[in-house]
């Protein structure tokens, strides 16, 4: 028995050894890397309590306070709420202890790449706390999460547009024909997708007998933002590719699609409000968008691009004459400040931004886990968050299409900047 007993203790240890040097050769490889695994212990862990949280919440009485008990589907989206609260409030404290960190002198750089044992805990007490706060805390962030999720789709367009032109100046630079032909044979898929997507729009959201003058107008405009990326891009005074119009209008179809299906479900013009493998398509697309945006950010956020790059050191002023006596020690000062600044390196990336992409995507996980359903509610049957889930998944949309024209006509309209 005592044996065993030891058995079991040297085991137990011997685990928790290995998982502290798994973590800690993961951290020092890449934090990013670290952070992204935990970002998908997020996503498991609420889609889990999201399916079993029931029975527990239920049994709360500062969560079920209502006169009649809600729903089933009330407490799972309750409790997806929850947990995504604290996920979000971790990564923005982190996001608050980081502002101005520039090189890995800074004390807080050793935070943000090591003691993962203490990060673990704060982030697993604050998922905890989330489920002792009251419900009109959960209603406020749900609320703030539709428009949270909407900053999210804008910074998954920078991502996608740097990523796209990225891969644009990669295959000109080879010179060769083929790859010339690679890249107008995408381009044109890309097109024909868009738009057979918005011609199957047409046939879902615009039921015979039916007026659907706006859902008309949210596909119309969607086709002709497509056919208006590929006039700019081609025009001769623009420095622009198929490649990146094309795509660009395959993700405004996508958004297009994901507005109109978050219709209320007694809207005659919803088509799809009865077919929940649609919905479930949909969770699946939105879910792989958001954790690809956020592992590419994560990865690209290595690079000194200036849309993820640190803020710059401020330059340095001339020194103001010193008296002769003093110069002995000013030389030697000036020799141990140079010996600190050459051992200062300075970090690759800005660590509040980093933060900061992992709490807007914990806020649209959310929406998306949830399927922008409401907590507010305690009626037997929700409903879909409906019109304001549309429209700021349609702004987005607008939003996009208007970021990427920028892009393009930036260098025309201000010719005295450069744009890299």
């Amino acid at each position: 028995m005592w044996a065993a007993s030891c058995l079991a203790s040297c085991c137990a240890a011997s685990t928790c050894g290995l998982c502290t040097s798994v973590a800690s050769g993961v951290s020092k490889r890449s934090a990013r890397l670290a952070y992204c695994g935990l970002f998908a212990l997020f996503l498991v862990l609420s889609w889990v309590l999201g399916e079993v949280a029931y029975p527990l919440l239920e049994k709360i009485p500062w969560i079920n306070d209502f006169s009649s008990t809600p729903s089933k589907e009330w407490f799972q989206t309750d409790a997806v709420l929850r947990v995504s609260l604290g996920n979000f409030l971790f990564f923005v404290i982190f996001a608050l202890i980081m502002i101005g960190v520039k090189d890995q002198n800074d004390k807080r750089d050793a935070w943000h790449h090591g003691c993962w044992i203490v990060k673990l805990v704060i982030w697993a007490l604050l998922i905890v706390l989330m489920f002792f706060v009251p419900n009109i805390v959960i209603t406020i962030y749900e609320t703030l999460c539709k428009f949270g999720s909407g900053v999210f789709l804008l910074v998954q367009v920078i991502i996608l547009l740097e990523f796209l032109h990225a891969w644009n100046d990669a295959w000109v630079e080879k010179d060769e024909q083929k790859w010339y032909i690679a890249l107008l044979s995408i381009s044109v898929v890309c097109y024909l997708a868009a738009f057979a997507f918005c011609g199957v729009l047409f046939h879902w959201f615009n039921p015979s007998g039916q007026d659907c003058g706006l859902n008309i107008f949210f596909i119309t405009m969607s086709m002709i933002l497509a056919f208006a990326f590929a006039v700019i891009s081609l025009h001769p005074q623009v420095n622009g590719s198929l490649l990146p119009a094309s795509v660009i209008s395959v993700y405004c179809a996508y958004l297009c699609y994901s507005g109109l299906s978050s219709e209320p479900r007694a809207y005659a013009c919803n088509g799809l409000h009865n077919h929940s493998a649609v919905s479930l398509s949909s969770l699946i697309l939105g879910m792989l968008m958001t954790v690809l945006s956020v592992v590419y950010s994560a990865v690209r956020a290595g690079s000194s691009t200036t849309f993820l790059s640190p803020p710059s050191s401020p330059k340095s002023e001339k020194a103001p004459l010193l008296p002769s006596k003093d110069v002995e020690n000013s030389k030697e000062d000036g020799k141990k400040d140079k010996e600190k600044k050459e051992e200062a390196r300075p970090v690759t990336y800005s660590y509040t931004f980093f933060h900061l992409i992992f709490a807007l995507a914990s806020m649209y996980s959310a929406m998306l886990l949830t399927g922008w359903t409401s907590s507010s509610s305690n009626s037997d049957e929700l409903v879909d968050v409906g019109w304001t889930s549309v429209w700021v998944r349609i702004c987005t949309e607008w939003l996009t299409a208007a970021l990427y024209i920028w892009t393009l006509i930036a260098p025309l309209v201000l010719p005295d900047r450069e744009f890299s």
